[in-house]
């Protein structure tokens, strides 16, 4: 089940098949347009066929023959080809030796079957890091998928119209674009263009009043995070009552991790779970 798992996770991220019969006939310098994991190293007499990178994917990682959990967050996928006449190692060889690099890290493994294993260690910002190995025709060929566990970076948010409308229609809408430092209620900086619309929007509907609701994931004591979700709330209605929104149009509610929106077991929906809504009263 894991082993179809993988396989079909992989087909949807690239075309080029991990498990293709053989490499490209090529001369032994990595393929164009490449690029390894600047940290995660390769194995000696192998280059790089071909590799994919992205701010934000998912992956789902094998934990035993029988259970699996999605990781998401930034993302790489290599896949490595030994060199012509270069020392074929074993399958094994390559899992072990991966596997004794990470835990001089830190690092631990997971899972292992006879194609391949499941890492995890620390990453930035003391975050998770996750690699699944797959290795091809004994030892030929293998590739690494690894995610750096983190919340995805919102990167298209509403403007005042689009949230008037989405107002008007349903009666609230999610911000993400409003990110905070962890476990505190102080803005980041680059809260500052959807604020700007927010104010836009409560300055061109003077009747407007809004419940501004703060909302958590479920780490850590529910209590605490239910008193954070106030705070950040209380913190946006301070930014606009400063840019001259009256006190008396807003409303500012905690929620903690009351209302999630999404699975918490997962990083990617407590990713989601973790917002402002404005609220139409």
């Amino acid at each position: 089940m894991i082993r179809q798992t993988f396989l079909r996770n992989l087909a949807a991220l690239t075309l080029l098949a991990a498990t293709a019969p053989l490499c490209l006939a090529r001369e032994p310098g990595d393929g164009d347009d490449t690029s390894e994991h600047p940290e995660i190293k390769r194995f000696p007499g192998f280059f790089l066929d071909n590799s994919q990178q992205f701010d934000y994917q998912e992956f789902e990682f094998a934990l035993s023959a029988e259970r699996s959990e999605t990781k998401a967050g930034r993302f790489w996928f290599v896949d490595y080809c030994l060199r012509d006449g270069a020392r074929q190692p074993s399958t094994i060889e390559l899992i072990r030796n991966y596997e004794n690099a990470f835990r001089r890290l830190g690092g631990a493994l997971v899972y292992r079957n006879d194609y391949g294993a499941v890492y995890r260690m620390s990453g930035p910002g003391g975050g998770e890091r996750w690699v699944h190995m797959n290795v091809d025709h004994g030892g030929s060929r293998y590739q690494l998928t690894i995610v750096e566990v983190a919340a995805m970076q919102q990167k298209l948010e509403f403007n005042a119209s689009e949230m008037a409308q989405a107002l008007k229609t349903q009666g609230n809408v999610a911000l993400y674009g409003l990110q905070f430092d962890t476990g505190r209620a102080t803005l980041q900086p680059g809260a500052e263009p959807l604020l700007a619309e927010v104010l836009a929007l409560l300055k061109g509907d003077p009747k407007l009043r809004l419940s501004i609701e703060g909302h958590t994931d479920n780490v850590g004591d529910a209590k605490a995070n239910l008193t954070l979700s106030q705070q950040r709330a209380q913190t946006v209605v301070a930014y606009l009552v400063q840019r001259g929104v009256a006190a008396a149009r807003l409303r500012a509610v905690g929620q903690g991790s009351q209302v999630p929106v999404a699975d918490n077991r997962t990083e990617a929906g407590r990713a989601k779970n973790r917002r402002v809504e404005l609220v139409r009263l």
